[in-house]
């Protein structure tokens, strides 16, 4: 059984995730907590070194996989106050991206230690398309995380340090169901060749394969699960 640590943990792909992975030993991270999560807000940085110490602690020192699924989609567009706009920008990357590096950071630190580990980082198709005149901050933040992915993964492939990307499209989520409402609803599903948007659960089994099965010449791979509707 590996040891896992699964921010965002508490709903939509996040929830899918923790409970594809059940049998292994879980700490979850949620804004909230619960009886397998430990509460961290991400917009506050000591609280993102408070939650790898908490984890390290209920995993008994040892932490083998590192899943970074925590994120927030919020509009912010270019016509609101240069004060409202940067905000809203510096906070969807704090959450979104710099909350993940510093987990990552500190996970290789840790990986070092013990002999290698794996981290999966949940992105989006919107790091390689783009995403809405509103959320150009989410799409930059998506992108960070999948240039991260990659260099964790040439950086420390020799001691045994893996790293994956997972890029949704849109999925059947509380989050992706307001979006597809805010977006014109049906009318999205022209854009997705499969005809459906994926499920928590088909994230979640990507999510899974990489923590666990995926072989290690894999690593720096990243996966998109969005019914083709973004190819590379």
């Amino acid at each position: 059984m590996a040891n896992i640590l699964i921010t965002g943990s508490s709903r939509g792909i996040g929830a899918a995730i923790f409970s594809a992975l059940e049998g292994h030993n879980l700490v979850g991270q949620s804004t909230r907590g619960g009886d397998r999560a430990v509460a961290a807000d991400f917009s506050d940085p000591d609280q993102v070194n408070a939650l790898w110490r908490e984890a390290m602690e209920r995993l008994e020192g040892r932490i083998d996989v590192l899943i970074n699924n925590a994120g927030i989609f919020e509009a912010t567009p270019i016509e609101q106050s240069d004060e409202d706009w940067l905000a809203g920008w510096e906070r969807t990357m704090q959450v979104n991206l710099t909350a993940s590096a510093a987990l990552c950071r500190l996970a290789v630190l840790h990986f070092r230690e013990k002999g290698g580990g794996r981290i999966v980082n949940v992105s989006s198709r919107a790091a390689y398309r783009g995403d809405s005149p509103q959320h150009w901050h989410y799409a930059a933040s998506k992108a960070g995380m999948i240039a991260m992915t990659k260099s964790i993964a040439r950086g420390y492939a020799g001691e045994n340090i893996l790293a994956f990307g997972v890029c949704p499209g849109f999925t059947m989520t509380g989050m992706a169901e307001d979006y597809l409402a805010s977006r014109g609803g049906e009318k999205l599903l022209a854009d997705i060749p499969l005809g459906r948007v994926a499920s928590a659960e088909e994230v979640a089994e990507t999510v899974r394969w990489l923590a666990v099965d995926a072989p290690a010449s894999a690593t720096g791979a990243v996966i998109d699960v969005n019914g083709a509707s973004y190819v590379r």
